[in-house]
């Protein structure tokens, strides 16, 4: 396969990456290089962003059947222009989050690298501008 593995019960069709994988401890999050926290930075707007993602969902299974329908090509557009605001919209959120949370708490814990995290911010948020 390239590069991916398929997970344990997927459907052959299907793949995932590592990133799929489920994590060792649920309650812990984050990889040993990005370090360990006891919960998300969005741990306090979880509803919210899931409630966000469901309604994105749902945006994208209408594009689905749109497209299935032979739907006009501008009145898809305009509904992938929608969906693509709506991930941003849930990117920044998480972003701010993170911001306030993680970068904040390595500032004031000195066993923490923070320039670690903060050029890890400083990655993400580049990943946002450039997509």
């Amino acid at each position: 396969m390239n590069g991916t593995t398929r997970r344990q019960g997927a459907s052959p069709g299907t793949s995932a990456t590592a990133a799929d994988a489920p994590l060792a401890n649920p309650s812990m999050t984050g990889s040993p290089s990005q370090g360990v926290h006891a919960e998300p930075g969005y741990i306090h707007q979880k509803d919210n962003q899931l409630k966000r993602l469901r309604r994105i969902e749902g945006q994208v299974r209408g594009l689905h059947r749109m497209v299935e329908s032979d739907t006009y090509c501008i009145d898809i557009l305009t509904q992938v222009s929608a969906a693509t605001k709506a991930l941003e919209a849930v990117a920044l959120g998480l972003l701010q989050d993170h911001l306030k949370h993680c970068l904040v708490q390595a500032a004031s814990d000195p066993r923490a690298d923070f320039n670690e995290k903060l050029d890890e911010a400083s990655t993400a948020i580049a990943r946002l501008v450039r997509s």
